[in-house]
């Protein structure tokens, strides 16, 4: 797991648990795998936009939906290239992309299904660790990040 996220997590004060999986290509094959429930994976979609980076934070069996954030932040949305991904995620594996953008100066925006979930996992940033949590704590950890419906089903 990337130090980043490990020292902001610590920062914040967050009980969680680091969970090794095999390493995988899609967030919804890892849930899958782990016997997770697709609605408690989490996966962050980063987006650019004429105001900089943001990132998306939805449950793992969705998309994020680009026309409803574009007309949620009055500007047109795009995701974010390979290359600028890891140019903001600079500690974490390349295409990992992780929901505590926070950790890397950015607004993160989340899906309103992966609140008061009992539990929540993620990707750690490196394919091959989960970071798991209650939902609660999941909660405390997004406490600032705005939130609404943002995703749609694949």
């Amino acid at each position: 797991m990337p130090m980043t996220i490990r020292e902001y997590l610590r920062a914040c004060d967050i009980d969680f648990e680091e969970v090794p999986h095999p390493r995988e290509a899609t967030s919804s094959r890892i849930a899958e795998m782990a016997h997770i429930d697709g609605e408690q994976m989490a996966k962050a979609v980063m987006l650019h936009g004429d105001h900089g980076y943001r990132l998306a934070v939805v449950p793992s069996t969705c998309d994020a939906d680009l026309e409803r954030l574009s007309q949620m932040f009055h500007e047109k949305l795009e995701l974010a290239s390979e290359e600028e991904v890891r140019r903001e995620f600079r500690d974490c594996d390349p295409g990992a992309t992780i929901p505590v953008g926070q950790a890397y100066g950015l607004q993160v925006y989340l899906d309103d299904q992966l609140r008061h979930q009992p539990d929540i996992y993620f990707d750690a940033g490196d394919h091959e660790t989960l970071v798991h949590m209650s939902g609660h704590e999941f909660d405390r950890l997004m406490a600032d990040s705005r939130h609404g419906t943002i995703s749609r089903h694949h």
